[in-house]
């Protein structure tokens, strides 16, 4: 059986891709993977590669996406087939670090609850602001994190290296997906990642913001299986 393992986002954990993940472990060995106790991309990736086998198919969501192209970085061939989800690829901005800066004191002042409305709700299409199902899951997964979790997370984020280079020498097949409202790392900046990628596949989605997996899960369910079905570069 074919692993596939799934990267989750800051202060994400299981619960963002719980419907995709049911869903494909009919079929593949889908494992889960978050980021509660590292503070660079190099530890995530590590992280990553202590709970994968040889061979495997990666998909990562936002900060997960970004730990996905550090992996790729260091250990490409293993990688099967690629997706990025609602991410990016450029190194920090020169402002980056003062704008992230304000909602980690609160969460370290406050508690990770204080912080949940400010962080959780502009990362939703405008018209899923108002869900209330969506809008709890999203608290309680903020909720279950911690102020040092988020400040780790972000100085994981802050240290990045930009990844353009290894967006062109990536072999394997690799879906890029958006939601077409995310607001936080638009549908720009991924047409610019698929024409970047030797093998590339573009999904954007309609009316969904940056919590694709939860806002828009049957389509995105949808796109990850078309994407497993794609051949094996190393076949």
């Amino acid at each position: 059986m074919k692993t596939v393992i799934l990267l989750c986002g800051l202060l994400c954990d299981e619960v963002v891709w719980e419907y995709q993940a049911q869903a494909l472990r009919a079929e593949y060995d889908v494992r889960i993977l978050k980021f509660v106790e590292q503070d660079s991309m190099e530890a995530m990736a590590a992280h990553v590669l202590r709970h994968a086998p040889e061979r495997f198919a990666l998909a990562g969501h936002s900060m997960g996406g970004r730990v996905a192209l550090e992996l790729m970085r260091r250990a490409g061939p293993r990688v099967e087939r690629l997706a990025l989800l609602d991410t990016g690829f450029e190194g920090p901005a020169a402002d980056e670090a003062s704008r992230r800066a304000v909602l980690v004191e609160q969460a370290q002042r406050e508690g990770i609850d204080a912080v949940a409305a400010a962080w959780g709700l502009p990362m939703l299409a405008p018209g899923h602001r108002s869900n209330p199902a969506l809008v709890r899951a999203m608290f309680d997964m903020v909720g279950r994190m911690s102020g040092g979790i988020y400040a780790a997370q972000t100085r994981a984020l802050l240290g990045r290296p930009d990844a353009t280079e290894v967006l062109t020498n990536i072999a394997c097949p690799t879906l890029v997906l958006c939601g077409m409202e995310d607001g936080w790392s638009p549908p720009e900046r991924h047409r610019r990642m698929a024409e970047l990628i030797p093998r590339a596949s573009l999904r954007l989605i309609d009316d969904c913001g940056h919590m694709s997996m939860m806002e828009q899960p049957v389509a995105v369910l949808a796109a990850l299986r078309d994407w497993l079905a794609l051949e094996d570069a190393h076949a």
